[in-house]
C-alpha cells in the first residue's frame, strides 16, 4: 500500500490562533510540534494497518517548510518546500492507494471555523462547475482525478462536515469545536492523536469503500478575488477574462488537472503586491 498524508496547520489540535502558524509569530515553534505530533500519530495509524505500507507526508502548509523532519516518524519520508508540483499534493500519483488530510480547515466564508480561508487571504471563494470548494474541495478533487480517494481528514467540526459534505464515507476526526475564527473547544492534544492513529488504521483499512471525488468532462471555474490588483494580474493569464461581479474571474478547462493548475496559479498571483 502506499499512502499520501497530507499536513495542514490551521486544523492540527490545540490551534487555534495566527500566532500559532506563522513563523513570524511568536507560539510558531509550539505550533510545529503540535503539527509533526498530529502528522506522527497518523503515520502509526497507517502503519498499524499495514506494517510494509509506503507512507510518504507532504507538508502543506504557508512555506510547507513547517514538520520537524528530525521529529517525524523515522518511517515516512517527507515532501517539503515549494514551488512544487500538485502543491499540497506533491508526491501523489495514480500508484497511490489513499490519501489522509491532516490539519485541514473550513473554507473562507463558512463557520464558525478556525483560521478558516481558501489558499490566502485574497481568494474569497473558488466555483468549480457552480460548487464552491475550498483548500479540502480543491485537493479531494485533484486526488479523484488521479483516482486516489481521501479516505481520512482531522480538523476542527466544520472541516469535518465540509470533507463529509463531499466524500460521505471518508472518516473525520473533529480535534476540536470551532467558536469563531480564532478560539475553540480542544481535545488535549494526546487524546486527539490517540483518536488520529485510530481513524488512520481504520480509514486505510476500508479505503476501498470510499469513492474518489471525482469532477469529470469540461469544467466553468470562477474565482473571487479581494484585490483589484489580482484581478488586473489574473486577466494576463491566457483564457482567464472577468467576470460579471466585480471581484471575479471566471476561465473554462478542459479537466480538473488543467483547472487546479490555474487556481493555483491565480493563488500565486494574489501574493504579488504592486510595486
Amino acid at each position: 500500500m502506499k499512502v499520501l498524508i497530507s499536513v495542514d496547520m490551521e486544523g492540527v489540535s490545540g490551534i487555534v490562533h495566527p500566532s500559532e502558524t506563522n513563523p513570524e509569530r511568536y507560539d510558531y515553534q509550539r505550533g510545529r510540534e503540535l503539527m509533526t505530533a498530529d502528522a506522527n500519530a497518523v503515520i502509526a495509524g497507517v502503519l498499524d494497518a499495514d506494517p510494509t505500507a509506503e507512507v510518504l507526508v507532504a507538508d502543506a502548509h504557508g512555506t510547507f517548510r513547517n514538520l520537524l523532519q528530525e521529529q517525524l516518524d523515522r518511517r515516512a519520508r517527507l515532501v517539503r518546500g515549494k514551488p512544487r508540483a500538485l502543491n499540497m499534493l506533491a508526491g501523489l500519483d495514480e500508484e497511490t492507494d489513499a490519501a489522509l488530510f491532516v490539519g485541514y480547515h473550513v473554507r473562507a466564508g463558512e463557520g464558525p471555523g478556525v483560521l478558516a480561508h481558501t489558499m490566502n487571504g485574497e481568494i474569497l471563494d473558488v466555483r468549480v462547475a457552480g460548487r464552491s470548494l475550498g483548500e479540502i474541495g480543491l485537493n479531494a478533487a485533484m486526488a479523484g482525478h488521479l483516482g486516489v480517494p481521501v479516505v481520512l481528514l482531522s480538523g476542527d467540526d466544520a472541516a469535518c462536515a465540509e470533507m463529509n459534505d463531499l466524500v460521505p464515507a471518508a472518516v473525520t476526526v473533529p480535534v476540536k469545536e470551532a467558536l469563531g475564527m480564532a478560539a475553540a473547544v480542544t481535545l488535549h492534544p494526546e487524546e486527539a492523536r490517540d483518536r488520529l492513529r485510530r481513524a488512520a488504521a481504520d480509514a486505510v483499512a476500508r479505503r476501498a469503500e470510499i469513492r474518489p471525488l471525482a469532477l469529470t468532462g469540461t469544467l466553468n471555474v470562477e474565482v473571487d478575488l479581494a484585490s483589484p490588483h489580482t484581478i488586473d494580474l489574473a486577466t494576463l493569464v491566457p483564457g482567464v477574462s472577468r467576470a460579471g461581479g466585480a471581484r471575479t474571474v471566471t476561465f473554462t478547462a478542459p479537466d480538473y488537472a488543467t483547472a487546479y493548475r490555474l487556481i493555483l496559479l491565480l493563488a500565486q498571483l494574489a501574493t504579488i503586491k504592486p510595486a
